[in-house]
C-alpha cells in the first residue's frame, strides 16, 4: 500500500472517524471525507486540514441507486463505510465498487453474537443475534464475507464493542446511558444494580477502533476476507464498574441489587430496554484473532476509556458532579 493511496471514509467525521481520519493523513493517505452534513469532529486535530470534504446523503442518494457512482467519482482505493446499516445499502456500495477498488472495511459490532455461552467469544463461535440492529449487522457481515470468497470483493469487518471517548456518553454501570448513575457514585450515594451486577460490558476507546481500521489497511492481506471483535482487552462486570468509578471521586460504591422486573419498574421503559439490551448480552469478546493478524493492541482497558469520557463530560460541563 503506498502512501499515495486516496482512502474514501464515509462518515468520517463521526465518533470513530474523528480519530481515524486523522491517523489516515497522519500516515501520508490521501483522504475524502463523504458526510450527510458538514460538522465539526469530536476531536480536533490539524490534520483535517488535509481532509477533503465530501457532503453526500446517502438515503437520498441511494433512493434512486446513485450514492456508489458518487463514492466511486471520488476516484477511491479504499473505501471505509462507518455508516452502512441494511443489507441493500452494502448491496449497492459493492455492485458498484466492485473491481474498482482493492480494499472495502466495513463497521460492524459485537452485537452480532447476541448472547454467547462461549466466553471469551471469538469472531467464529455460532451466532444467536437478537434485536433488529445485531441481525440486520449479522445479514451484512454475511454477505460481504460470503461475497470476499465467492467472488474475491477486497472485504474486512471490523466489530467494535461498545463505543467511548471524549464528547461520547460512556454506557453506564447499569447498562444504559443515563448520566445522573455517574453523579450518583461521585457523590457515594446509592444505585441498584440488575441482577447481581455480574453481567458484562466489553467497551473499546474510539481511538482503539481507528487503530484496527488503520492495522486492517496496513495488513491488507491478512485482513482481506476476514471479520475481528475491537475492544478493550477485557470487559467490566456491572459492579466492578460501579466501584471503580465511585472510587475515582474518593467514595465507595453503594450498591444495591435487584431481580430483573423489579428492577426494570423504577426505569423508563427506554433506558430499561437499553439495559436489558446490554445485560442480557453480557459480552466478553476475544481480540486474539486482531492482535494475531493485524498486530491490534488496544491502549485503553475498558475502564481507562471510560474514565477519558467521563472525565472530558464532566469538563465540558455536561455532566454536574
Amino acid at each position: 500500500m503506498f502512501s499515495t493511496t486516496r482512502i474514501v471514509v464515509i462518515g468520517g467525521s463521526g465518533h470513530i472517524g474523528s480519530y481515524l481520519t486523522p491517523r489516515l493523513v497522519n500516515q501520508g493517505f490521501s483522504v475524502a471525507n463523504v458526510s450527510r452534513l458538514q460538522r465539526e469532529p469530536y476531536v480536533p486535530n490539524s490534520a483535517w486540514k488535509q481532509v477533503k470534504q465530501v457532503v453526500l446523503d446517502r438515503t437520498a442518494l441511494e433512493q434512486d441507486g446513485s450514492f456508489g457512482a458518487r463514492i466511486l467519482d471520488l476516484k477511491p482505493d479504499v473505501v471505509i463505510d462507518l455508516t452502512c446499516y441494511l443489507l441493500a445499502s452494502a448491496h449497492l456500495l459493492v455492485e458498484a465498487l466492485r473491481g474498482k477498488i482493492s480494499h472495502f472495511l466495513h463497521c460492524g459490532t459485537i452485537w452480532v453474537h447476541g448472547t454467547s455461552s462461549v466466553r471469551p467469544t471469538e469472531e467464529a463461535d455460532s451466532r444467536q443475534p437478537m434485536g433488529d440492529y445485531g441481525i440486520r449487522k449479522v445479514a451484512i457481515e454475511s454477505y460481504l464475507l460470503n461475497e470476499a470468497k465467492e467472488s474475491g470483493f477486497p472485504a474486512t469487518i471490523l466489530h467494535p464493542g461498545h463505543l467511548v471517548g471524549v464528547g461520547w456518553t460512556p454506557i453506564n454501570p447499569v447498562g444504559n446511558f443515563s448520566l445522573p448513575i455517574f453523579a450518583r457514585l461521585a457523590k457515594g450515594q446509592e444505585i441498584c444494580l440488575p441482577e447481581q451486577g455480574s453481567a458484562r460490558l466489553h467497551h473499546v476507546h474510539a481511538d482503539d477502533v481507528a487503530q484496527a481500521f488503520e492495522k486492517s489497511i496496513q495488513n491488507r492481506s491478512a485482513a482481506l476476507g476476514e471479520a475481528f471483535h475491537v475492544v478493550s482487552p477485557a470487559p467490566v462486570t456491572l459492579s466492578n464498574y460501579a466501584q471503580t468509578v465511585a472510587g475515582w471521586f474518593g467514595k465507595e460504591a453503594q450498591l444495591t441489587y435487584a431481580a430483573w422486573n423489579d428492577w426494570a419498574k423504577s426505569w423508563p421503559e427506554k433506558d430499561a430496554q437499553i439495559s436489558w439490551g446490554h445485560v442480557v448480552r453480557s459480552s466478553n469478546c476475544s481480540i486474539e484473532k486482531g492482535r494475531r493478524l493485524l498486530g491490534y493492541q488496544p491502549r485503553y482497558t475498558s475502564l481507562e476509556a471510560v474514565k477519558e469520557s467521563l472525565f472530558s463530560l464532566i469538563d465540558a460541563r455536561l455532566l454536574e458532579i
